[in-house]
């Protein structure tokens, strides 16, 4: 796992169109779901006629925490959904979901502080997940072999 002051990833090593259902069945299990969607790929293609791996932008939500969070402050909504991206790395995939402790730290709301760890938990499940699906992969492939 890799981390940097607004975000945490990982590399998977699956392709991307696999990877993408590994992420949003990961984000099901903790609680969110995906309300957007934004396909950079087919953005850069037809607004610039440039070609980039797929890329691709989710928004992903989870109601009861938002909910919460609204009450505490309505203008929150300006830093939600959670953006988690997923895009190509070649024959691998790459996972990156923006750290809702930097997002909801700049409101200054301390009421916003165990929202912003409970979420921040769960989408760190995500990635442990993804990563724990890699290792069995990696296994399965090992006893293959043998």
């Amino acid at each position: 796992m890799t981390t940097t002051t607004y975000g945490f990833g990982t590399t998977v090593r699956v392709p991307y169109a696999e990877a993408l259902v590994r992420v949003k069945d990961a984000l099901k299990a903790e609680g969110f779901g995906v309300l957007t969607k934004i396909d950079m790929r087919r953005t850069m293609r037809e607004k610039l006629d440039v070609e980039i791996e797929p890329y691709l932008i989710l928004g992903a939500c989870n109601p009861s925490l938002a909910h919460r969070a609204l009450m505490q402050e309505p203008e929150v909504g300006l830093l939600l959904p959670c953006n988690v991206v997923v895009r190509a790395e070649g024959e691998n995939s790459r996972v990156d979901i923006t750290d809702p402790q930097t997002l909801l730290g700049l409101v200054g709301n301390e009421n916003l502080t165990p929202l912003a760890t409970d979420a921040k938990e769960r989408l760190l499940r995500v990635l442990t997940a993804l990563e724990d699906q890699r290792e069995q992969v990696k296994s399965d492939f090992e006893r293959k072999e043998r």
